[in-house]
């Protein structure tokens, strides 16, 4: 019986050895010839077993490296046929290969850490030991862990590399782009450059092609970054300096025509939006250009009508200088210069008698000119025909109050005659000048050439009215106008008349003075 179960564990065919144990007659003959059989049999299943017992081992040792569990089996003594040794050989090669795989797949997995760890700048040995301590163990005692869970590991620390390296790709690729358009607007030297030319030449580059080791690393992408900003505030500073020049420009272009510039450009105002960072400096530099651009332009639909408004300033002008150089009982001396002022004051006299032709011809072409347009022409931001309508009424007056002076005069000339008349000498009385003494008072300007120039003072009561023009104008109107004058203060109140009437009057015969 024993020998039969060892035949069908071994799974071996019994008939022969039954033929040589029926040849045996008697029993010790039988067991004599059984023995060898059982000692035979007995050696081939211990070796059978043994067989079993070093392929289940390669195959427990695989399972736990692969699956990291040990499957506590024992070895089924009554199967230990060939095909069962068949059947675990199959396991045991199929669980190799499957080693096999996955030592390849762990070895590209941690090749490709190794590559993102190095264009990254992060330390390899810190992310792969945080999967797995054996993936970095350069020592032989410890085998490469294969299992699912080191497998899993290793994918999501890729997974977690190439999430930071299309973040840091991108911020590169900003910084890069900013660095180069700062780099063309300042027009940095080549001395600036040479630091950052492996990160510019690079930013280009698609996200899968920036592999050099280290050019992803946070430290390079923060110098990049700092560099920006080191550029960006010194663009803001040139920018703004340009600003201020451009703005400077527009404000003497419309000096020039008389216009207002825009408020919204006004130097504080560019300075605080600079400053905050509220604006890109390039849209203000643009928006100010532009301002210029339209400035130039209006200028250039000026340009005539201010050619009239600066003759005719001139003519008031010289009207002006006129009424003071007629005033100056000296300008017939034969003084230093005397000659010259004649001159001037026969050219003046001439373009004193067009003033109002030209104060006519230059309403007529702003007319023209508002017609066309359909808006006010503003003269530094007034009305330009109120300014000359006020002009011409003012004109009007000084006209009448130099009538009456004259009358005036004639009365009081009258009234000195009759007096010499009646006394039969001229009186001692030094004739009233009233109207100089109250309205204007002039000296010379100190070099001697008969030049005159006026006193002026703030009158009272009865004062004569002022001619405005645009440069006077300004005084009651609006701040931009600086050069406030008058053309003439030349008139006398009918005050002024009266007690200069009764001056001469009193001084006469029945007087209580004589």
């Amino acid at each position: 019986m024993a020998r039969l179960g060892m035949q069908v564990a071994l799974g071996t065919s019994a008939l022969l050895q039954e033929l040589e144990v029926e040849k045996a007659t008697s029993l010790k003959g039988k067991l004599a010839s059984v023995n060898p059989i059982l000692e035979n049999l007995q050696k081939k299943k211990e070796d059978r077993v043994k067989q079993f017992s070093d392929i289940w081992s390669q195959i427990e040792k695989l399972n736990v490296e692969i699956t990291g569990f040990r499957d506590a089996v024992t070895i089924e003594e009554h199967d230990l046929s060939i095909r069962k040794l068949t059947e675990y050989q199959t396991k045991l090669r199929s669980l190799q290969k499957e080693k096999s795989d996955r030592l390849h797949n762990i070895l590209e997995h941690v090749n490709e850490v190794h590559s993102l760890c190095g264009t990254l700048g992060v330390d390899f040995r810190k992310i792969v030991g945080e999967v797995h301590p054996s993936l970095h163990e350069t020592c032989g005692e410890k085998s490469t862990n294969i299992s699912d869970t080191t497998l899993e590991g290793l994918s999501q620390a890729i997974l977690k590399l190439r999430t930071e390296k299309k973040i840091r790709v991108q911020r590169l690729q900003d910084a890069s782009a900013s660095l180069l358009e700062l780099w063309n607007l300042m027009d940095s030297s080549e001395e600036e450059r040479r630091p950052f030319e492996k990160v510019t030449i690079k930013f280009r580059s698609p996200e899968n092609d920036v592999m050099c080791p280290g050019v992803l690393s946070l430290e390079i992408i923060k110098q990049t970054e700092a560099e920006v900003k080191r550029l960006k505030q010194l663009k803001v500073s040139r920018m703004k300096e340009l600003v201020l020049r451009k703005r400077l420009e527009l404000e003497e272009i419309c000096r020039y025509a008389h216009i207002e510039p825009d408020s919204s450009t006004a130097p504080e105002k560019t300075c605080a939006l600079l400053d905050s960072c509220l604006v890109d400096p390039s849209e203000l530099l643009t928006n100010i250009e532009t301002q210029i651009e339209e400035a130039k332009k209006q200028s250039m639909t000026r340009k005539e009508i201010i050619d009239r408004v600066n003759k005719w300033l001139f003519a008031c002008e010289e009207e002006n200088w006129l009424e003071d150089y007629n005033k100056d009982w000296n300008r017939y001396s034969a003084g230093r210069g005397g000659h010259l002022n004649l001159k001037r004051a026969e050219k003046a006299r001439v373009i004193v008698s067009k003033i109002p032709a030209i104060v006519d011809n230059l309403m007529s072409k702003i007319f023209i000119w508002e017609d066309e347009r359909n808006v006010p022409f503003l003269y530094d931001g007034v009305h330009l025909v109120s300014i000359l309508e006020e002009y011409k009424i003012n004109r009007q007056q000084k006209e009448e109050e130099k009538r009456r002076y004259r009358e005036h005069k004639k009365l009081r000339n009258l009234l000195l005659t009759e007096k010499e008349a009646a006394y039969g000498s001229k009186s001692t009385l030094k004739p009233s000048n009233s109207f100089d003494r109250k309205t204007n008072m002039y000296l010379t300007n100190g070099y001697g050439n008969g030049f005159m120039t006026p006193i002026r003072r703030i009158s009272a009561g009865g004062a004569t009215p002022e001619l405005l023009t645009p440069r006077s104008h300004s005084g009651r109107y609006n701040s931009y106008f600086k050069e406030a004058r008058r053309l003439s203060a030349v008139a006398v109140s009918k005050e002024d008349a009266v007690s200069l009437f009764a001056s001469v009057a009193g001084s006469g015969p029945g007087s209580p003075h004589t």
